[in-house]
């Protein structure tokens, strides 16, 4: 196997003690953030070191490419972006803590999120349409390293999709600006120029989420090993599962149990660097 190492702050003595406990033969510079340790042999105590170096590690196998992979599928909001963007619209609607605490309750998979989604969007009844493009102009920010990972990602010749629990409005808005091939989310219903509290259709929750991205993996027609998914909450565990290669992107704990890599710490060009 390959051990990468990958951090804010990598120190040459980390990566001399994290070769020795893995037993790896060379080390090889990736990025300024990120190091291979090549034919590491044992994982014993490396989880415990890099959590107290504050670093994100990752045991590969020496031939995985990032070519052998033909679809990225991730979540938008907290993961793609660096915001929930519910939350913000909630803010301009004066209810944003009702909001985020029902968000927060939902990422740590203590609420469905179908009746989540519906509490919160009840709360923004009666908002003016207009203020959800003030959000995404003010408020939308990438995750450092997004447009970094995806145009990799398109080199390598992967198709890229982003999949939200979020709105329709956001992600239609995304997929353009970023070129991705595919975008699923919810849809707000709009009243008279205003938001009526309701979603239109059946919510995209985590089953939904699962189900969009199986039917854009079997009409590309590859197999599970071919495809990376990318999360954050409990929301994304069905979509993640119908990965080869999941990634608990600065995740909930519940995520992070059950992803096959973590990164906690660096952005999400960290991904791709997993990979030769």
């Amino acid at each position: 196997m390959n051990l990468i190492i990958q951090g804010l702050d990598i120190q040459n003595h980390d990566l001399r003690e994290l070769a020795k406990l893995a037993g790896a033969n060379h080390i090889e510079r990736i990025t300024g953030q990120a190091f291979r340790l090549e034919n590491a042999q044992r994982r014993e105590n490396v989880p415990e070191y890099c959590a107290d170096a504050e670093l994100d590690y990752a045991f590969v196998e020496q031939t995985a490419r990032l070519s052998d992979f033909g679809l990225v599928a991730m979540d938008m909001d907290s993961t793609l972006l660096a915001i929930e963007s519910i939350d913000e619209i909630a803010d301009m609607h004066g209810v944003k803590p009702q909001v985020s605490e029902i968000t927060l309750r939902t990422m740590r998979g203590e609420i469905v999120f179908a009746e989540s989604l519906r509490q919160r969007t009840a709360l923004l009844e009666g908002l003016d349409q207009d203020a959800l493009q003030h959000v995404y102009d003010e408020r939308v920010r990438l995750s450092p390293g997004a447009e970094k990972m995806l145009q990799r990602m398109k080199s390598a010749g992967l198709r890229t999709m982003v999949i939200s629990g979020g709105f329709t409005f956001f992600t239609d808005r995304i997929k353009t600006k970023l070129e991705f091939d595919y975008a699923a989310a919810n849809t707000l219903e709009i009243v008279d120029g205003k938001l009526s509290g309701k979603v239109l259709g059946e919510i995209i929750g985590a089953q939904g989420k699962a189900d969009m991205l199986k039917r854009v993996r079997e009409e590309l027609g590859l197999k599970r090993e071919q495809v990376i998914a990318i999360g954050d909450g409990a929301n994304d565990l069905k979509m993640l599962e119908e990965a080869g290669v999941s990634i608990a992107y600065h995740a909930k704990p519940i995520v992070q149990k059950k992803a096959t890599y973590t990164i906690s710490h660096v952005g999400l060009d960290g991904v791709v660097n997993l990979f030769r």
